[in-house]
């Protein structure tokens, strides 16, 4: 089922911690993208389906630089497909010693209408990426072009990104923290406990700020507090 985008904009008000506990409630616990962190932290939420890319082992006979001549390498075919509106996400097996893509391409994307890119790997030309309105995140920079490390192979396979699963179509969303994955199948019904669950600690933030203790509040386990909250949405129109 494709993304909404009504599930889509409820997803870019939401943090991915809130989507962590909304997923462990589903008894889903590793779904946060390990070590990839955003270049540009002054952009809002990204949200697309997963289109990926997966790297294996560079071998020296099969990656001299005269691959990228060829029209149907499957680094710059990649490019070239991700839809509009999806994210492209890297398997680089979590090595970072070479790049998962440059400023070039990842410019592509962003005129093509992608709605960002994430890499378990490195990106190189990095101040030129993070200087984009687009949203890119990995694990650290790396100048080394990929053919020095990694051979580009399948294209919008299932992959392993940060320790996570990733299948094609799965809904991403990073923030200024890291990056989530949400299985397809429950996107929508997470998008909206999220959203509830935001509105809900926005209340607690606000009453916690006055002054008031935790206990029976966060979780409210007493009645005044869930008493209170609905007060609160109804004054803030939530």
């Amino acid at each position: 089922m494709a993304l909404s985008n009504s599930t889509r904009d409820k997803l870019k008000t939401v943090s991915t911690a809130t989507l962590c506990s909304a997923l462990f409630k589903r008894g889903l616990r590793n779904q946060f993208i390990q070590n990839v962190h955003p270049l540009n932290t002054n952009l809002p939420n990204m949200v697309g389906e997963a289109f990926t890319l997966r790297y294996i082992p560079a071998r020296e006979d099969l990656n001299p630089m005269t691959v990228f001549q060829n029209p149907n390498h499957p680094q710059r075919v990649a490019i070239e497909q991700c839809p509009a509106g999806a994210v492209m996400v890297f398997d680089s097996r979590k090595d970072a010693r070479a790049a998962s893509a440059g400023s070039i391409l990842i410019t592509r994307l962003m005129v093509r209408g992608v709605a960002g890119a994430v890499t378990d790997g490195g990106f190189r030309d990095s101040p030129d990426i993070a200087a984009l309105p687009f949203p890119t995140y990995h694990q650290r920079p790396s100048a080394p072009t990929n053919l020095t490390l990694h051979q580009a192979l399948d294209i919008n396979v299932p992959i392993g990104c940060g320790d996570v699963a990733v299948f094609p179509g799965d809904v991403i969303v990073g923030d200024k923290e890291g990056v989530f994955v949400i299985p397809a199948h429950l996107a929508d019904e997470v998008a909206d406990d999220a959203v509830e669950m935001t509105a809900f600690e926005d209340f607690v933030t606000e009453e916690v700020l006055k002054g008031r203790p935790t206990i029976g509040l966060y979780p409210p386990t007493e009645q005044k507090s869930k008493d209170d909250f609905t007060v609160w949405r109804k004054a803030k129109g939530r």
